[in-house]
């Protein structure tokens, strides 16, 4: 009979964590006994009937055989008297011990055109240990597992739903995906059940899955400036950056993208998506800033010297003092661009809402080009490179999202070293109708 600790959860293993991703849109050590089935690793006594030998990687594998992830993108090896339980992802996997004490969780998060929106190992950790309710870390000895970088591992304990047990975590990425190993008891935590996870997680296979792309447009150098003018935001949500709209373009990708439009913006259909991209090209948020410029202005902010600005600001809108340096970073913005200072916000995503549409299948492959060129058009009598127009993009960020821009400003910075750098396409190349 299954322990109903574990097993609650397993259970819960898929909805804990696809609830917290939702909410967030934006261990170290050694490996542990997952793969031994039951028991924890046993150890052989010397002859003198005294010291313990340890047991090789032959010696904890030999009972064990292949557990595969559902879309057959991963597998390991685990205890053959183990059984796979359904935790509700197809590239998740979960297993469970004959005796229902001990399970393994592993978390694959694709690192293009996941429903879960992890672009980094923070991201993924930060999810796993909120919805696991993690604590007590301590570091231990990493597995070294196959194509995997950065692995670290902890032993810790986990608390869902209001059950606790021992774990054993470990997180690393490939190419791929990014990936969390979970190893659950409700025994203690010992250096058998470690080594024998290690075991287990040293026999780690990936298969990597093409996603399926029925998209129709070719990705010439004009549809590449479209997709460079939202490269930090396309890579911000972990996606891919060489992509018209940053996915493949399939039924997973078109119902991802018409949640995220309907959430963010408000957009359901064709006539909503119409009426978004006037408003962002007509009004747009460089109208409302442009309007809080000139009252500061009015004010006599731009009399202040740098220091004296924030506390300006803040007699004249009620605001938290954060918010105010942001201001007074906006405004030194506006005093060196004028009234086009965020165009460049506005400009970069009403291209990146194009490229939802054609994914979310609101507009054609035609539709959207033709608008983003001449968009694109417009965003190069504007500004005179690259960097023009992200400083914009990011002083408007900062305007409308009330934060420090620093993080995108990075992305930004380490996307140009790239090899598949998008900005090394030409800022003022003539934009031609190549569809």
């Amino acid at each position: 009979m299954y322990d109903k600790k574990i097993r609650k959860m397993l259970t819960l293993a898929g909805m804990s964590v696809v609830l917290t991703a939702s909410a967030l849109q934006g261990c170290g050590g050694k490996e542990s006994s997952s793969g031994s089935g039951d028991t924890t690793a046993e150890t052989t006594k010397a002859a003198d009937g005294g010291a313990k030998t340890e047991e090789t990687k032959e010696d904890l594998t030999k009972d064990m055989k292949e557990f595969t992830m559902k879309d057959g993108s991963m597998s390991l090896m685990l205890n053959k008297d183990w059984t796979t339980e359904d935790l509700g992802v197809d590239f998740w996997l979960g297993a469970q011990s004959k005796n229902g004490k001990e399970a393994v969780i592993i978390m694959q998060f694709p690192k293009v055109g996941s429903m879960l929106p992890v672009d980094s190992m923070d991201t993924m950790t930060s999810m796993v240990v909120e919805s696991y309710g993690v604590a007590d870390e301590a570091e231990a000895e990493a597995p070294s597992i196959p194509d995997m970088t950065g692995v670290k591992a902890s032993t810790c304990t986990i608390n869902a739903d209001g059950e606790t047990a021992d774990g054993y975590l470990v997180y690393g990425e490939t190419d791929y995906a990014f990936y969390s190993l979970l190893y659950v008891t409700e025994d203690k935590m010992d250096d058998d059940v470690i080594a024998s996870a290690k075991a287990s997680y040293e026999t780690f296979k990936e298969t990597p899955i093409e996603a399926e792309d029925n998209s129709t447009i070719q990705v010439s150098d004009t549809v590449k400036w479209f997709n460079a003018s939202y490269a930090v935001l396309t890579k911000l949500n972990g996606w891919d950056y060489n992509l018209f709209g940053g996915l493949p373009v399939n039924e997973d990708s078109k119902v991802l993208v018409q949640e995220m439009l309907k959430s963010w913006w408000e957009v359901s259909d064709r006539a909503t998506a119409d009426e978004t991209l006037d408003w962002i090209m007509t009004e747009g948020h460089r109208t409302g800033f442009v309007e809080e410029m000139k009252e500061l202005e009015s004010a006599g902010i731009g009399q202040k010297s740098a220091e004296e600005r924030p506390e300006a600001i803040l007699g004249v809108y009620e605001m938290e003092a954060a918010t105010a340096e942001l201001y007074a970073k906006c405004y030194a913005a506006y005093e060196a661009m004028g009234e086009k200072a965020i165009d460049g916000w506005d400009y970069c995503r009403a291209l990146n809402l194009l490229g939802y549409y054609y994914t979310a299948g609101y507009y054609t492959d035609t539709e959207a080009l033709d608008k983003s060129l001449e968009i694109a058009q417009k965003v190069q009598e504007e500004f005179g490179s690259w960097d023009e127009l992200i400083d914009s993009y990011m002083v408007g960020y900062e305007y409308w999202g009330e934060e420090s821009s620093d993080e995108r400003k990075a992305v930004y910075e380490e996307l140009k070293g790239k090899d598949d750098n998008p900005y090394a396409v030409d800022f003022k190349m003539t934009l031609e109708k190549t569809w």
